[in-house]
């Protein structure tokens, strides 16, 4: 009875992790390019009762008796799907068709990789640069920030739907600028370290980032300006998963109750 009160505990405990998960996904559904996480679990230990041979005379059974003593939360993992594209008529919005990521460089130095291609060209030390809404470069194919020239005016800036930047002439004639928005994907794309602000950080799981300018063999992404990818959260599924973990909740606190219940009738026949 005892281990029952706390197989019960670790079942509230992972319920409650898996609440607070749903609830994280909930608060994002309208975050630009947020994927959806899903909750794995994982059974704890398992505590051997009886033996295969556990007969007074040594006959063997052909299974044993094994009690689980509980579960807990194995990973919370990303499901990288597309989400809905939403027009915002700003042309340097983008949004991402296919299984690519755009390449930031954070205030840190290190490259980060996200799905919000909400971009604005800034003013920099180095001239205008392409950097989204906190001001961190958007990275090129060659992985450098990308930064205009003087006298180059950046509302004239056209990039197309491989995110090669084209400019106009003194003819009008639009040429092709020496900068491409960088593309990357990744082999493991769940293995990716999520570290806040929709932006995730290659790892060992994930597996080196791969610029698709230069792979061959990958199926290249293309850019949609004037649009942004929403989040992939369905709402009536996380309502669903929410009242089915709320009822496991539920039930692994009827499993404590219960438990006591029994220690409280044991500890009655001695009176």
């Amino acid at each position: 009875m005892v281990r029952s009160l706390w197989t019960g505990a670790t079942g509230m405990n992972a319920q409650q992790l898996n609440v607070d998960n749903i609830s994280n996904n909930l608060a994002n559904v309208n975050t630009t390019g947020y994927k959806t996480e899903v909750m794995e679990f994982k059974s704890l230990l398992y505590q051997t009762i009886q033996t295969k041979t556990t007969t007074a005379n040594g006959e063997e059974k052909p299974i044993g008796a094994e009690v689980g003593l509980g579960v807990r939360n194995s990973s919370i993992m990303s499901v990288f799907t597309q989400g809905n594209m939403t027009a915002t008529e700003i042309d340097t919005d983008f949004a991402i068709n296919g299984d690519g990521f755009f390449a930031i460089q954070g205030e840190d130095g290190n490259t980060y990789y996200t799905r919000n291609g909400r971009f604005i060209f800034a003013v920099g030390t180095d001239g205008m640069t392409l950097t989204n809404s906190d001001g961190e470069p958007v990275l090129s194919t060659t992985g450098e920030p990308i930064v205009l020239e003087d006298g180059i005016v950046a509302s004239k800036v056209t990039i197309n739907s491989k995110g090669e930047l084209y400019y106009p002439d003194e003819d009008g004639v639009s040429k092709k600028l020496d900068f491409q928005i960088g593309l990357y994907q990744f082999s493991n794309p769940a293995g990716l370290l999520k570290v806040g602000d929709s932006m995730y950080q290659q790892t060992e799981a994930s597996g080196n980032a791969l610029n698709e300018n230069t792979e061959e063999n990958l199926k290249k992404s293309t850019l949609k300006s004037g649009y942004l990818e929403g989040s992939n959260v369905q709402i009536a599924d996380e309502m669903v998963n929410l009242i089915v973990a709320q009822r496991a909740y539920e039930m692994n606190s009827k499993v404590i109750t219960t438990s006591d219940e029994m220690l409280q009738s044991a500890n009655a026949l001695k009176k």
